[in-house]
């Protein structure tokens, strides 16, 4: 199975958005940090936006920011909502079936639950797994010409209580 450029793109918008928490980001910042268009990043927006993965801000300082924790955003959901069909085989599709074994044909159960396989694999994992470790991902996203700020971390503590 091959996931669309607009999945594609749209789980980096939100890796993006998810390693910028402090603030809002503009779809300029994502297109350029990824080489996306930005007429093309509007609709993936739009649409994340719908579906509650984000939330948008009109106006002059306006930008996007995540629609809810990136703890609750399955991966899962995002491919779900932004794919436009999981049809593998025609058996897959409504209608009448031009192949002539679709009556007795044990391959559509097959890959039937090969697909929910995928997807409860896909569903063990959220946002905030793809963004544990965000130093890295603003590293190469700084190098791409776009300034991220590293979240702000707790202090760690020394034994002792000391800082």
């Amino acid at each position: 199975m091959r996931l669309t450029d607009y999945t594609d793109y749209s789980l980096r918008t939100l890796i993006f958005v998810a390693v910028h928490p402090d603030g809002l980001v503009t779809i300029q910042q994502v297109a350029d940090a990824f080489s996306i268009p930005k007429n093309h990043l509007i609709k993936i927006v739009q649409r994340l936006g719908q579906a509650g993965f984000l939330h948008t801000v009109r106006g002059r300082a306006g930008g996007i920011r995540l629609g809810r924790p990136a703890a609750q955003i399955r991966i899962g959901d995002v491919i779900r909502a932004t794919e436009p069909d999981f049809g593998l085989v025609e058996c897959f599709q409504s209608g009448e079936s031009a192949c002539v074994i679709t009556q007795v044909c044990g391959l559509r159960g097959v890959l039937a639950d090969a697909l929910l396989a995928y997807f409860d694999v896909l569903d063990r994992y959220t946002l905030q797994d793809l963004v544990a470790r965000p130093a890295p991902l603003v590293r190469l996203l700084s190098g791409a010409g776009v300034s991220v700020p590293l979240p702000a971390r707790p202090a760690r503590r020394m034994p002792g209580g000391e800082p």
